[in-house]
């Protein structure tokens, strides 16, 4: 009787390390950091999705090595922005099916396209045109809400067995996400800023989030750079607004900023919509939000 229960013992244990053995880790890939976040959340005590693009690259000019097409091509789900930012990867993504996911094509999503009536973006940098979809939705809390949605759908169907898990880590998302939209409504309506200009036309779904608005784009990061006449026109712009902010994309401070600002009430501050210094956790959604939140309210009156 010892001796089967020893054996029956054994071989059950056979049978988990097994199983153990043959369960897959489900590889899922992003495009971009902020939707690496957002999945950080869904998949957190489960596995940790990796990223396609490094920190500072832009997704606007990015070339793809074979080492990143091999990677997309290993993943049971890669999630991307879509053409309208990400064109270097269409073809690519072509051959994926139905593992790929473009965001900004799934249902429900918000989509904002850039203004017809931008008056003061600068008139030599032509990445974004009047009238296009504009592709910067993660800055959205409430797309970030659809994006984290469907990753735990799509994770439950490929690992069922871990349904509920995926299920309780979306809930958490969802409760520190509201959280936090919470409580930067409340702080932003608190304070009044000061007239703030951004360096690219990224910002639209957090300002029309937070009810705050730009008073105009100063194209500081285009390779084209702005002649004389364009950079007295932006100096004169800022010297009718008084106290101002330039907003700059990090890592690197434009030279030009300086210039623009010599001798007048302008400070100028990073703004960071890529989550570049944001810890890769299963709460850095919601610190990219604070972030962004508290830099611009570095231009409070």
């Amino acid at each position: 009787m010892r001796l089967n229960k020893l054996i029956t013992t054994y071989l059950s244990l056979i049978l988990i390390a097994s199983s153990l053995a043959q369960a897959k880790e489900i590889k899922l890939l992003t495009s971009i950091k902020p939707i690496q976040l957002i999945a950080a959340a869904i998949q957190e005590g489960i596995s940790t999705p990796e990223v396609l693009l490094p920190v500072g690259a832009s997704a606007h000019h990015y070339s793809l090595r074979p080492d990143d097409i091999q990677k997309i091509q290993n993943a049971d789900l890669f999630y991307w922005i879509g053409p309208d930012m990400e064109i270097f990867l269409t073809k690519t993504v072509a051959t994926r099916n139905n593992n790929a996911t473009a965001i900004q094509k799934l249902p429900n999503i918000k989509l904002r396209h850039f203004s017809e009536n931008e008056k003061d973006h600068d008139e030599h940098d032509h990445e974004h045109q009047a009238g296009q979809i504009d592709p910067h939705l993660w800055l959205s809390p409430e797309n970030a809400n659809i994006i984290a949605t469907r990753m735990a759908e799509d994770l439950s169907k490929l690992d069922p067995e871990n349904k509920e898990h995926y299920q309780h880590n979306l809930q958490v998302f969802q409760t520190e996400l509201n959280a936090t939209d919470r409580a930067i409504r409340d702080e932003l309506d608190k304070v009044t800023l000061v007239p703030f200009f951004v360096s690219h036309e990224t910002y639209d779904y957090f300002e029309a989030a937070y009810g705050v608005k730009h008073a105009g784009v100063f194209s500081l990061n285009s390779s084209v750079q702005p002649g004389v006449k364009q950079v007295a026109e932006m100096q004169e712009r800022l010297k009718s607004m008084g106290n101002s902010c330039i907003f700059y994309e990090p890592p690197i401070k434009p030279k030009l900023i300086d210039t623009l600002t010599n001798n007048l009430p302008v400070k100028s501050y990073e703004l960071d919509a890529m989550g570049a210094e944001v810890p890769m956790t299963s709460k850095g959604y919601p610190a990219l939000l604070n972030e962004l939140a508290k830099q611009l309210l570095q231009c409070k009156k």
